[in-house]
């Protein structure tokens, strides 16, 4: 089985691209997902003793911890300390079902994947990239997110060009989803030929 880590910074079309190679049949594992899971679950009181305050009935409340954290790189590293083992575990159930399931290609949905090491663990990157101008307007046309909201958070991920340079494969999904369909097929018809990477 061949494992795709699929990246991008935020409003590059990465969740849009995952939904594409689910729909051509792969496994995708969304660590997104898999965050809001623990959240609302077993991460939920560690959480709140950690961050007094962050959960509300039993479950993390994003807003409210990302307030407490978002400027203290110190209680993020706090933070990651308690969600990450937790993170670890659900995603080698993941490969685990998809291996028995005799998967032959699956894909880690990983938004800050280079910003954790997360390349080391796959056998190749993907990385989803669209202009800077799509990008800002697709981010601030949600609604929920000021601009400087969205400069905190780029500020925290790895410059695009530099995850393009660092990518086995991008995907531009600047001119709709035809061209995305396709570029997956390309993918995952080259991705099987690759020799496994991870370590």
């Amino acid at each position: 089985m061949r494992i795709l880590g699929l990246t991008g910074s935020i409003g590059m079309g990465k969740s849009t691209t995952a939904k594409l190679f689910t729909e051509a049949g792969v496994p995708v594992y969304d660590a997104d997902a898999a965050v809001h899971e623990i959240y609302e679950g077993e991460a939920a009181p560690a959480i709140e003793a950690a961050f007094p305050g962050t959960t509300v009935d039993g479950k993390v409340d994003r807003a409210k911890l990302s307030a407490k954290v978002v400027h203290d790189p110190a209680a993020i590293k706090q933070l990651e300390q308690i969600v990450h083992p937790m993170l670890g575990a659900s995603r080698q159930k993941f490969l685990d079902e998809a291996e028995w399931s005799g998967a032959p290609v699956v894909v880690m949905d990983i938004p800050l994947l280079f910003e954790t090491g997360g390349e080391k663990r796959v056998d190749a990157v993907v990385v989803v990239t669209t202009d800077p101008k799509t990008q800002r307007e697709r981010i601030l046309a949600r609604g929920t997110m000021t601009s400087e909201a969205l400069d905190a958070i780029l500020a925290r991920q790895l410059p695009d060009a530099e995850k393009r340079k660092r990518a086995d494969f991008v995907v531009d999904t600047s001119h709709g989803l035809d061209p995305v369909r396709a570029r997956i097929r390309d993918i995952l018809a080259e991705v099987v030929k690759m020799p496994q990477r991870r370590t």
